[in-house]
């Protein structure tokens, strides 16, 4: 059994910071307090003022932040519990994490070999399809945090929701301000961006990689699908919108991830259906029939046993995002 100290917290954080993050931004700082508390900042200057104004982006990464801190702290021999903490006097302020003694389990050590591997593959999955049962089953991982996932499987349902992203997509493609915050974001530095081998990569032998907010204009097909027959989809959702809806998103689509990870799955966000107004508010009456908040949407699929393994996108230092 281990007891929190400030060298596990660090630990802890360290892994935290795992994390996915819309471009990569890392939109985090980290505060520990004592021995046994964390708490967990926003980090403003990375949000995406363009594709993301209303941090909803933002929330859902620190959110997978803090899912990733939960899974830490069981792998490390702690118990971490969440505290969402919205505050009018410090905005800032999203949660806190309350560590206490715990025991490492061998469920625990795999859900760390996870976190370790997990990362966002942009190239094409094979054509084996996902049956619906895998795709619930999945949904089933994200649930506990507050909003939950529902995998899209009606066919008409799919139809909408393959138009809405496309219809995104247009949106974005139209407006030059979008491609600049991505540019911008791109081989952004050593610590942080998407390294442009990982958001183009490239399919020895197979078909280009399918589009992306990254890979749009430079795929040859422009009639490509977004999403291919064989894809699963499903949707993070819950039932308001908000910040806190928004940390318990992000928190649901580390838990999906995670196990999807485990389970030899890929996930690959597709936010930007979500980015655009228009589409999300079609997405939410049209193929999650007004019952349930869209916050962002996953791909899932199969890649190939014999890929090459994808350059880890990089992160910041433990210095830069831990506040003194």
């Amino acid at each position: 059994m281990s007891t929190p100290t400030a060298s596990l917290s660090r630990r802890v954080i360290e892994l935290a910071c795992r994390a996915p993050s819309v471009h990569n931004t890392q939109p985090w700082r980290w505060r520990v307090i004592g021995d046994a508390r964390i708490e967990l900042q926003a980090d403003r200057r990375r949000q995406l003022p363009v594709s993301d104004p209303s941090g909803r982006n933002l929330a859902l990464s620190c959110g997978a932040a803090l899912h990733h801190s939960i899974v830490a702290a069981q792998a490390v021999g702690l118990v971490a519990e969440i505290e969402l903490v919205p505050s009018p006097a410090d905005e800032d302020l999203l949660a806190r994490i309350h560590l206490s003694p715990g025991e490492a389990t061998p469920e625990a050590l795999e859900a760390l070999i996870a976190l370790e591997r997990r990362c966002t593959d942009r190239r094409r999955f094979t054509s084996w399809p996902i049956p619906d049962a895998r795709l619930a089953h999945l949904a089933k991982a994200a649930s506990g945090s507050g909003a939950y996932a529902i995998p899209v499987t009606d066919v008409t349902a799919r139809f909408h929701t393959e138009a809405l992203l496309s219809r995104a997509m247009t949106v974005q493609a139209s407006d030059p301000r979008y491609a600049d915050e991505q540019h911008a974001w791109t081989d952004h530095s050593q610590v942080d961006g998407i390294p442009i081998s990982d958001a183009v990569p490239s399919s020895p032998g197979r078909r280009p990689a399918r589009p992306n907010r990254f890979a749009a204009e430079s795929e040859p097909d422009s009639t490509a699908s977004l999403v291919e027959s064989s894809d699963g989809v499903i949707g993070i959702c819950s039932a308001s919108d908000g910040q806190e809806s928004w940390l318990q998103a992000g928190q649901a689509l580390s838990a999906l991830w995670l196990r999807a990870t485990r389970e030899g799955l890929s996930i690959v966000p597709l936010s930007q259906v979500i980015e655009v107004d228009e589409t999300r508010h079609a997405l939410h009456h049209d193929v999650f029939a007004g019952m349930a908040r869209p916050q962002i949407l996953a791909r899932v699929g199969w890649l190939e046993m014999t890929r090459t393994l994808l350059e880890r996108t990089p992160r910041r230092p433990l210095d830069q995002v831990i506040k003194r």
